[in-house]
């Protein structure tokens, strides 16, 4: 009986939020009668103003907004002084504060995440403060020292907001804490190894449980990208390892091209050469190949070639798709699976290589802009 009256007290909880698609922020604000009190929403983009009062005598106040969809984070504005809060139910906050240390000493009620995020605030103000105090008269010495406290201070308050994001990396606070910033540089960042693991459990969180959120797409995005590029870094690491130990400029590739012709990458050496692993089959494939292609066209009359090695699947698509490619294209019978693939250490497609007229790589996986130039100039 007990165990089914909990059930539907829950159930009945669970319906009263849904049906309410309204929140709402009140309190007082003390020593600022008179005063404009703002409130605004914080996007992702950019900070909106929802609402606005002219504080009372007694420095009350209320706000009502329709309940957003994801978790997301909200502003009360006191002339430059903010009070950053986040909504994620359907709820009624309490925000008590005084004019004169508005955005710091401040109580909230009914929000557990909102005083997360005034935890995580205060510690990163105290470190900004340490950091403000930071000056180019003084000595080396005092500056190190200084350096050190602000360095400790930043690691206590990532093994507090750390342990904050471990208990619930899908919650709007661990969210905040990913995005904190001391003199405009991330206190986490996903390119930094130590911090990626904590981002990424955020990214993962949000993609797994709000996957058509902007937010959720944001930071997905952004820890992919910082993968990507410690991929590309152990790439170019490994790679050098291969020319280090081969004691060449390339390693050789010996193909059949569509017309089952042998193509030898060596026979083009006196050229510059795009040595570009790819494949037909991808979606990306033709705004990829038309970009190529103005590439050979701009260049391919001054000594430029294009030697691509395809990892298709499927050799009659293949066949068809490089019928009317003027370079060379070239594929092994088996495939992505081909043993040159391991020998330039292939493991995402596409990967060029820029090989200059001697015949040494000079350049892997520049950008279409960059490699024009970079060509431009090895001709």
């Amino acid at each position: 009986m007990k165990k089914t009256l909990i059930v539907v007290l829950i159930v009945v909880g669970f319906i009263s939020c849904n049906r309410h698609d309204k929140f709402t922020i009140s309190g007082t604000i003390k020593g600022a009668s008179g005063e404009k009190l703002y409130f605004e929403h914080s996007g992702l983009l950019k900070t909106s103003i929802v609402d606005s009062i002219r504080l009372r005598p007694n420095g009350s106040y209320k706000f009502k907004s329709i309940r957003p969809k994801y978790p997301d984070f909200y502003r009360l504005r006191l002339m430059d002084k903010v009070i950053t809060f986040a909504v994620d139910s359907c709820e009624d906050i309490t925000i008590d504060a005084n004019s004169t240390n508005f955005a710091t000493d401040y109580t909230v009620i009914g929000s557990t995440t909102s005083q997360q995020i005034q935890k995580l605030r205060k510690s990163i103000s105290n470190i900004q403060q340490l950091a403000n105090g930071l000056s180019s008269t003084m000595g080396t010495d005092e500056r190190n020292a200084k350096i050190a406290d602000i360095e400790k201070a930043i690691e206590i308050h990532k093994v507090m907001a750390r342990k904050l994001i471990l208990q619930n990396p899908h919650s709007a606070s661990a969210y905040f804490a990913i995005y904190q910033k001391v003199n405009d540089a991330y206190v986490f960042s996903p390119y930094v190894k130590t911090d990626r693991a904590y981002c990424a459990a955020v990214a993962t969180a949000y993609n797994v449980f709000m996957p058509e959120y902007e937010r959720s797409k944001n930071i997905y995005a952004l820890v992919m990208d910082a993968i990507r590029s410690d991929r590309k870094a152990k790439e170019n690491e490994a790679w050098n390892e291969v020319l280090a130990a081969r004691g060449t400029g390339y390693i050789d590739i010996i193909l059949p091209d569509k017309n089952n012709k042998t193509r030898k990458l060596s026979d083009f050496v006196g050229k510059v050469i795009l040595i570009d692993f790819s494949t037909y089959e991808s979606k990306e494939s033709v705004d990829y190949t038309f970009a190529l292609r103005d590439l050979y066209k701009k260049y391919h009359s001054r000594g430029f070639e294009i030697y691509q090695i395809s990892l298709d699947q499927n050799k009659q698509f293949w066949q068809q798709a490089v019928e009317n490619i003027p370079w060379i294209c070239v594929r092994d019978i088996n495939g992505p699976n081909t043993k040159y693939a391991s020998s330039y250490n292939i493991s995402g497609i596409p990967t060029t290589f820029l090989m200059d007229k001697k015949g040494n790589i000079i350049f892997r996986s520049l950008g279409f802009k960059e490699l024009g130039e970079a060509i431009e100039k090895y001709l």
